[in-house]
């Protein structure tokens, strides 16, 4: 039997996990997700996502692709897996799609919610979930900040120390922050992100909510291209990959919170 590629809709809550990729003795998402398809699949399977995420940090929409020669129905690969997954991880769909289709470098673009809880008591709910900033925070001002990113530039100031990517330059389509309540939701869309990208990127935004800088100081930190002038990193609790989009010829679902009601 030929070998076939199959891609897959994952979930995790990630509070309890050292990040999405595989380490010796640590407990990662990637390395139980692989343990329960080989589990279904009776043979070892490696697995490619569409983002490594970091610790703490959670997913509502990766996607994942792994090849094998085993076959199962696409329930298989969902309820099998999932039986032998915590609760913390669930495969949400599976399906076989062209060998030309890469969980990665197919995709065209993601998006980030960035959740802080803004009350001046903490939450016990929204504990590991969304970042706590007791300080009051002013949506339009942040609205202003976020005007600044938007488009292409060099986000070297908002790039950690130790990212990999081979340059800064990232084009950013959607840059802004909503609130319901005592939730502020901060969504940033992108072609690709850096490493810590997102949570350098909030913890602007948090001092300039806050009052403590101006809006311009986006735009300023921004045109540094220097991460030690580019202000504090902002906790992983209230990061999450919340979509991934591919070409259409790929025909992968659409996460549920993109579907037209």
């Amino acid at each position: 039997r030929a070998a076939v590629r199959i891609a897959r809709g994952v979930e995790y809550d990630g509070s309890t996990f050292k990040g999405w990729q595989s380490q010796r003795g640590q407990k990662t998402v990637q390395s139980l997700l692989e343990t329960a398809l080989g589990v279904v699949a009776n043979e070892p399977i490696v697995t490619t996502c569409a983002g490594r995420t970091d610790a703490g940090v959670h997913a509502l929409f990766q996607v994942i692709h792994f090849d094998t020669e085993i076959y199962r129905a696409p329930r298989s690969w969902t309820h099998g897996c999932n039986a032998n997954l915590p609760h913390s991880i669930s495969v949400v769909w599976a399906k076989i799609v062209s060998s030309h289709f890469h969980a990665r470098f197919s995709a065209i673009e993601r998006t980030y919610n960035y959740l802080i809880y803004n009350r001046s008591i903490r939450s016990a709910i929204w504990n590991k979930k969304a970042t706590w900033d007791y300080r009051p925070l002013n949506i339009t001002l942040m609205n202003e900040a976020c005007s600044h990113w938007l488009g292409m530039h060099d986000f070297s100031s908002f790039q950690a120390k130790g990212c990999q990517a081979k340059n800064a330059v990232r084009r950013v389509s959607c840059c802004e922050v909503k609130k319901e309540s005592e939730i502020l939701l901060f969504k940033v869309t992108a072609n690709a992100f850096l490493q810590h990208m997102v949570r350098n990127l909030a913890g602007v935004l948090m001092e300039i909510g806050s009052g403590f800088r101006d809006p311009s100081w986006a735009g300023e930190v921004l045109s540094y291209k220097d991460r030690s002038l580019g202000g504090v990193t902002a906790l992983p609790d209230g990061l999450y990959l919340s979509d991934v989009r591919y070409p259409e010829e790929f025909e992968i679902p659409a996460p549920s919170h993109r579907k037209p009601i």
